[in-house]
């Protein structure tokens, strides 16, 4: 195994999985004697649970009205905490509104290093799915990117105990373990997102994918320079080409086990992620504004990949999963790309290239080509392609496209589970011809307008037949403040997702 070695001598880029280690998450019968804060459900009516301290007028007095996202503080004489929390009509929680009121309790009790709340206790909500959604919604709300200040703001969570019936003990502890599980990997994929570019190139993230699959039993290529070249990846080494820092491809392989050995797989599923650890469009530079300073994060596609491998295992995923990760940067220099140059992506399609800014398509063809030719049941990329999807949807939702509509709605049922909204878009192919090329085989880029569809239809030439899906996530890659369990910054959108994708997944019927 290579030696890890990183961008920046000593720092961490992944700070969040260490401390994760050391969260134990445990569910019990009664609140411990430890707890420096509990959290105790309260509805809109109805009685108010006497752990409370208060009745409902003087929690009405205080502004609480127990709505789902609402947590009042209310201090005890011992020096603890008790935190009234919102969960709205009790008989119309489900796992999102459970996440959502979780979230709110964490960034109440902020302060707090051990919580307790019979959270996952209330409501109609089976037992294992009510504790992975509230472990999720606390672990996820107390995330906060700190290691470059030097004086951190993040107070690390060391217990959450979650107080249940006895019957539903059992239960619980499956669904909190799962969801321990996945909120690990949507900080990796944060974590990532974080980091500034210097702190983080293709080689860097190549190395901590190296740790990942150490730690979490995955097989692992990482392809140099020389390798890419040998693969003919002409779009990744096209958008590598103005870069002093050298590409990398991974290559990540996910085999599930029973009894200890390799088992027979459910499935075969393929995820490629776009790794672009800084763009700055490259010649077509980015205009100077906010999107811009924000575009370390165009990388996420893969540390959501990344970080739903890592997953996988935890969750007892039975489908074989691989996953292409392309890194590079997208830099402008004597050596880069330039408009009318003419690239060759693996399989052998020419591309001429009208804007070196539509430069996720060019790697992440690639990867799709690769993945192609292994013939997997199904592929799904992800990445933050497109401004116009962007626009299209807002920072909210994610584009989803597909040739395949059953396949489709497995990702739209995984987004569904893990509370990440996905709007299907037409794959049109009236928009193709605006991919024509005079002197290649395609174009790289169509109109301003269509501009996600164009993209996606540029990518759809790359997988043939298999059933595919396309993950724009470029407006939900990141929040301007919190909002629920997402933490200001970067949001990991995707990780969650495609775990639960993998986990669940059926081959689609061609």
């Amino acid at each position: 195994m290579k030696k890890i070695t990183q961008a920046v001598a000593g720092f961490d880029p992944v700070p969040s999985i260490k401390q994760s280690a050391k969260l134990k998450v445990s569910v019990s019968k009664a609140v411990p004697a430890d707890a420096g804060a509990v959290g105790i459900p309260v509805g809109t009516d109805g009685p108010v649970p006497r752990g409370v301290g208060l009745d409902r007028a003087a929690l009405t007095f205080a502004g609480f009205d127990g709505k789902i996202g609402q947590a009042l503080m209310i201090p005890k004489t011992d020096g603890g905490l008790v935190v009234a929390i919102g969960i709205g009509d009790p008989s119309m929680l489900d796992a999102a509104r459970l996440r959502d009121a979780a979230a709110a309790f964490a960034r109440a009790a902020g302060k707090a290093t051990r919580l307790a709340t019979a959270l996952a206790d209330v409501g109609n909500v089976s037992p294992a799915i009510a504790a992975q959604a509230v472990v999720e919604g606390i672990v996820l709300a107390r995330y906060r990117y700190d290691p470059l200040k030097n004086q951190g703001t993040a107070i690390p969570l060391d217990a959450l105990t979650l107080v249940a019936k006895a019957e539903n003990t059992a239960a619980a502890a499956r669904g909190a373990e799962r969801g321990r599980v996945l909120a690990t990997a949507a900080l990796l994929a944060r974590d990532l997102a974080n980091t500034p570019p210097k702190h983080l190139t293709a080689e860097g993230l190549a190395d901590v994918a190296m740790a990942v699959a150490r730690k979490c039993g995955l097989a692992i290529e990482v392809f140099e320079r020389k390798d890419i070249a040998k693969l003919g990846l002409g779009g990744l080494l096209g958008v590598n080409a103005g870069s002093v820092e050298p590409p990398r491809m991974v290559k990540l392989v996910y085999q599930p086990k029973g009894d200890g050995k390799s088992a027979k797989a459910t499935g075969h599923l393929i995820l490629v992620g776009k790794g672009i650890t800084y763009d700055s469009g490259g010649i077509n530079i980015k205009p100077r504004d906010a999107m811009h300073a924000l575009m370390k994060m165009d990388m996420s596609g893969a540390g959501a990949v990344l970080a739903a491998m890592s997953a996988l295992s935890g969750i007892g995923c039975k489908a074989k999963v691989t996953a292409y990760l392309m890194c590079t940067d997208n830099m402008p220099s004597g050596s880069a790309m330039k408009m009318g140059d003419v690239l060759t992506q693996r399989g052998g399609k020419t591309v001429e290239i009208n804007n070196t800014d539509a430069e996720g398509r060019l790697i992440l063809a690639d990867g799709l080509a690769l993945a192609a030719e292994e013939k997997p049941d199904a592929i799904v990329n992800i990445g933050t392609l497109t401004g116009a999807c962007l626009m299209a949807l807002g920072d909210q939702i994610t584009g989803l496209f597909g040739n395949h509509q059953g396949f489709v709605e497995q990702v739209k049922v995984a987004a569904e589970q893990v509370d990440e909204s996905v709007w299907q878009l037409p794959l049109d192919k009236r928009y193709r011809k605006q991919l024509d090329s005079v002197v290649a085989d395609m174009e790289n880029m169509g109109d301003p307008a269509p501009g996600a569809i164009t993209a996606a239809l540029y990518l759809a030439e790359f997988v043939g037949d298999i059933p595919w899906a396309h993950l724009d996530i470029c407006g939900p890659m990141k929040v301007d403040a919190d909002e629920s369990w997402r933490s200001k910054g970067a949001t990991g959108v995707g990780a969650r997702m495609l775990a639960e994708l993998a986990a669940n997944f059926t081959p689609p019927k061609r």
